[in-house]
């Protein structure tokens, strides 16, 4: 008896390990398609546009395709490897990750660095914006472009497909991308085998190809060139684009699947795609014009221009996502209006779409996509975006590794200090071509990041207007218990930012109606500074009076707030609101300019402006229109 139990046991242990082992491969796979998507289509463009740098400038083709490829080498094994995979992948606030987490992670221990910390995350976000709107478009066209080399009558043509293709990608957005995206798992993994064979294809063709392995080749061939030797070390950070992904998408598939998708597949599958076109091209001049696609047979070029074209999708797909899931973390932590969120998917809680966010991002890609033409006119925009990213993420880490992880400064600084200096050479490599197109980047940037000032310094002082029409709530209760005014039946919530405060809602009904429901609850939406809050702790219930009691719940920067669901979390800690018979009044705000603002009047135009647009908190907070007051007031800013 007692064997057949410990043989039931063994058997529950292996069922339980098989389940484990198959939900870890099926995160590895899902990472392969989500997380490597933007880094796999690298190879469409990063070499070809570096090694074409160099041969413009008439520099031997040999020895610019070995000092490109070293740098490539060292770039993925010291950034992509050692910085984001070994290093960034631990730094997980509550197992996410991401800019947003990074700066509230430093946030939460460095609290004299807070501001210093807010400006980076804010500096990086902008940036990730950029990279946005270039990866879908260098992606697209980079793929559409090896039409060209089926027949030259295709050239013409590359621009509108390119549009047709992004533009059915942005429409596919509204619908939900969660049943297609059970095929990019399983299609970029044979993307990324496509890769290795093209590239094992030809290593062959001049095996003089693996000294790039010795980084002294790239080190001589930057210092020999001066400018030219700068520019091509830009070009070269092309090559890991994307590397910001294994980072931001940490939460989705956790750190364990991320490293071993990169070390067994993606990593190997990269390098011998960049050793196969180096070989190629220092075997055969000609390959030169597109050495990618140069690397598969005569036969196999149109299916690879699909192959390549899916990917590209993929990686668009990738960063759109990601733009979405920002723009929400930035709502949440107060950096941006309100913007309209739409869940597409009932089971996966991060298939957002946010209309707003997608038709800005599509106009922006349709307009670098017109304006370049090419993705090699696209490159040096993107290298800009990329590598200022990563210095950001670096500073951050710093604070992170001294602060959270209690390391001596001094072993901080020896461990991120150099990846910093790696990173602000290969931007001041990039900023090189700043009116080449470097420029892009930077508009989005410094736009996103003036409007995100703008909003958080205008904020704060309608936050400062608002509190002097509001009366402390401890003294309110008194004084209506002392002269209580007419009760009419029923629940009113109050939905208030400071729930010591009764809200300029409460006060103008009391002025102006004179009257008081028989329960009254103030509600206060409050943003953590953690991605979730466990269910648990999402709602506190006080009871303040007989008829006052105040609600304050809880979320995470990376979760939508629902006051059906809050009131649902309320129920179990019997405060029984029934949705359908309460009434919820809001304050509606009408800003107007004065003149002892402590903005600029553009600024305060422009903060006007952003409030104007943001999203209806009835909207936003999912409360049913037919149960809203909405009091209108007017403040000045």
């Amino acid at each position: 008896m007692a064997q057949t139990q410990k043989g039931n046991q063994a058997g529950d242990h292996s069922a339980a390990d098989g389940h484990h082992n198959d939900k870890f491969w099926a995160l590895a796979l899902g990472s392969i398609g989500v997380v490597f998507g933007d880094i796999g289509t690298s190879p469409l463009y990063a070499f070809k546009e570096a090694i074409h740098a160099g041969v413009h400038k008439k520099l031997p083709i040999d020895e610019t395709a070995l000092g490109v490829l070293s740098l490539i080498v060292w770039v993925l094994v010291l950034i992509v490897t050692c910085k984001y995979v070994l290093i960034l992948l631990k730094a997980d606030n509550k197992g996410e990750g991401g800019t947003f987490a990074l700066m509230a992670l430093g946030q939460s221990v460095a609290k004299r660095s807070t501001p210093l910390l807010a400006a980076l995350g804010v500096a990086g976000a902008s940036f990730f914006y950029g990279d946005s709107v270039i990866t879908p478009a260098i992606s697209v066209l980079g793929a559409v472009e090896g039409l060209k080399l089926v027949t030259p009558a295709f050239e013409s043509a590359v621009v509108p497909i390119s549009l047709v293709i992004l533009a059915i990608l942005f429409w596919m957005q509204s619908r939900g991308t969660d049943r297609v995206a059970a095929y990019f798992g399983p299609i970029t993994l044979v993307w990324f085998v496509v890769l290795a064979l093209g590239g094992l294809m030809h290593i062959a063709d001049n095996l003089a190809v693996l000294n790039a392995l010795n980084p002294w080749y790239g080190i001589a061939f930057v210092a020999q060139h001066g400018v030219i030797g700068l520019t091509i070390m830009g070009l070269v950070f092309l090559a890991a684009t994307g590397a910001e992904a294994l980072y931001a998408d940490l939460g989705h598939f956790g750190r364990r699947p991320i490293q071993v998708s990169w070390f067994g597949l993606v990593l190997p599958a990269l390098l011998l795609n960049y050793f196969g076109q180096g070989a190629l091209v220092m075997n055969d001049a000609s390959a030169l014009e597109n050495p990618f696609y140069r690397l598969y047979p005569e036969w196999a070029l149109i299916p690879m221009v699909i192959l390549s074209t899916i990917a590209a999708v993929i990686a668009s797909q990738a960063v759109i996502t990601g733009a979405f899931s920002l723009t929400r973390q930035a709502v949440q932590l107060g950096l941006v209006p309100r913007f309209e969120i739409r869940h597409t998917s009932e089971s996966m809680a991060g298939q957002i779409y946010m209309p707003r966010v997608n038709w800005f991002l599509f106009i922006a890609v349709a307009t670098a996509v017109v304006l370049f033409k090419s993705s090699s006119n696209l490159a040096a925009a993107y290298g800009v975006s990329v590598t200022a990213a990563m210095v950001i993420d670096s500073l951050m880490a710093f604070f992170v590794i001294w602060k959270y992880w209690k390391w001596p400064m001094w072993q901080a600084a020896i461990l991120i200090v150099p990846f910093a200096l790696i990173e602000q050479v290969f931007f001041s490599a990039n900023v090189l071509k700043l009116l080449e197109g470097g420029w892009v980047p930077i508009t989005i940037a410094a736009t996103l990041g003036l409007i995100m000032f703008t909003w958080v310094r205008g904020s704060r002082l309608l936050a400062k207007a608002t509190k002097n029409n509001e009366a402390d709530l401890e003294w309110l209760v008194r004084k209506l218990e002392t002269k209580p005014p007419h009760r009419v039946p029923g629940t009113a919530v109050f939905l208030t930012g400071d729930p010591t405060a009764a809200p300029t809602s409460l006060m103008h009904n009391l002025k102006h109606n004179r009257v008081l429901h028989e329960r009254n609850i103030l509600m206060t939406i409050k943003t953590e500074d953690t991605p979730r809050v466990p269910r648990h702790e999402r709602v506190t219930v006080e009871k303040v009076s007989d008829h006052f009691i105040r609600i304050i719940a809880r979320y995470g920067f990376m979760e939508t707030p629902s006051v059906p669901k809050i009131l649902e979390h309320a129920r179990r800690k019997d405060c029984n609101v029934e949705l359908s018979s309460a009434s919820f009044f809001l304050s509606r705000r009408s800003l107007r300019i004065t003149s002892k603002s402590e903005m600029p009047k553009w600024q305060e135009r422009l903060f006007i402006g952003l409030a104007g647009s943001a999203e209806d908190a009835t909207t936003y907070f999912q409360i049913p229109t037919d149960r809203v007051v909405e009091v209108g007031t007017q403040v000045a800013v």
